[in-house]
């Protein structure tokens, strides 16, 4: 893994000062600061955190959100928690999702019958779309 300068003081003069936790250390010869490199993680996308959230207030578990994006459901929770979201809760209805292409979702719409009595979201997701329905539970 390349460093380029010093976290302290910015120089790009240092050597190798031992591994420390499985990660190279190195001592800075300007300012004798230690340090060591930190692990670049994965960054996800904004669009999927954004899309994840979105998903989550329509309804949807975070493992369900998981096996949709394909995004581990502890990210999603930790994106929760972080940017405080709190999803209204209603028990009279359920959501139920359904993944179409643009010919599946003109079907499924000119059928009046299928969206009779429910409230419904259309979300775009990659190539396709995602179809999330609240119907009331029936007594």
């Amino acid at each position: 893994m390349n460093i380029d300068l010093c976290p302290n003081c910015g120089s790009d003069h240092y050597i190798k000062s031992g591994i420390v936790n499985d990660r190279q250390r190195y001592k800075c010869k300007k300012c004798n600061y230690f340090f060591s490199v930190n692990k670049i993680g994965k960054k996800i996308d904004d669009y999927y955190v954004n899309k994840s959230l979105q998903l989550y207030l329509e309804g949807l578990t975070y493992r369900e959100i998981e096996r949709i994006l394909g995004i581990s459901h502890v990210s999603i929770m930790n994106w929760v928690k972080k940017y405080n979201i709190k999803r209204p809760y209603n028990s009279n209805y359920h959501p139920t999702y359904k993944i179409l292409n643009a010919l599946e979702l003109g079907i499924y719409f000119s059928n009046s019958e299928n969206i009779k009595g429910a409230g419904v979201v259309v979300t775009e997701l990659g190539d396709k779309f995602m179809l999330i329905k609240w119907e009331r539970f029936k007594d």
